[in-house]
């Protein structure tokens, strides 16, 4: 297995977000993608995840099929108002089983029970999702995670707006994921978190500005230059120009 991104840019109306970005991820690993707001993060996370075409460069996911990735949005993108259960938004993660219409199997159910026993929510497998806080709706969306049973394992801003209590139970099985050799890349704001949790960071400012073991990543002068990259592009800048396109 091999995730890397290849000279990988991005934007939105040509003002890139992210910019010529080139490096490997560690497999099994926690890898941290860390910078300051309008770093470009979550662009490059929607990116890997196929959801947002780059303009130039790719996206390498070598030795994965699409059932062996897990994504998990942020919370302000997804609809909590949909009249469904706790159970029927954690089962979602066996689509590749049941297929998207398919009816659950006794062996499935089993999983979500146990699922959603492993996040805290035992006996909230009738709630409708839209019953839920903040914390335990993020809890089911961990369940669902669970029980899909990925390889890669693609978070954004997990942790955003989530109880003390819920980000550490949640930051505990991201340590149990990297236990289990799955390899988790997540986009993460709080630096303690990603110093206790993540062996691995890389460190944005609308491109690179380093990658590698944390410790060595997260020192004062990098994260000084994200600053300074990520405030130093502007809707007024220039536009990002591809390998042989007219000036």
């Amino acid at each position: 297995m091999k995730i890397a991104l290849n000279n990988l840019t991005v934007s939105y109306q040509r003002h890139p977000a992210v910019h010529h970005a080139s490096g490997e991820f560690a497999i099994g690993e926690a890898t941290a993608i860390f910078g300051p707001n309008g770093a470009g993060k979550s662009t490059l996370l929607k990116t890997m995840m196929g959801a947002l075409k780059p303009d130039a460069g790719s996206v390498q996911l070598s030795g994965l099929a699409v059932c062996d990735m897990a994504y998990l949005p942020q919370q302000s993108e997804i609809d909590r108002s949909l009249p469904v259960s706790v159970t029927d938004l954690v089962a979602t993660g066996l689509w590749h089983e049941s297929g998207a219409f398919g009816r659950m199997r006794r062996s499935g159910l089993i999983r979500v029970e146990e699922a959603l026993h492993q996040v805290g929510l035992h006996g909230f497998a009738a709630r409708p999702v839209s019953a839920l806080s903040s914390g335990q709706f993020q809890r089911v969306l961990f369940a669902r995670i669970l029980v899909q049973d990925a390889r890669l394992i693609l978070l954004d801003e997990p942790f955003n707006a989530v109880d003390a209590k819920t980000t550490f139970d949640l930051l505990e099985l991201v340590r149990r994921w990297k236990e289990e050799g799955r390899t988790v890349i997540a986009v993460l704001h709080d630096y303690e978190q990603v110093r206790a949790y993540f062996p691995y960071t890389l460190l944005m400012g609308r491109e690179i500005i380093a990658w590698g073991k944390t410790d060595a990543v997260l020192n004062d002068a990098n994260l000084r230059r994200a600053v300074e990259r990520t405030a130093s592009w502007h809707d007024s800048a220039p536009v990002c120009r591809t390998d042989g396109e007219a000036a």
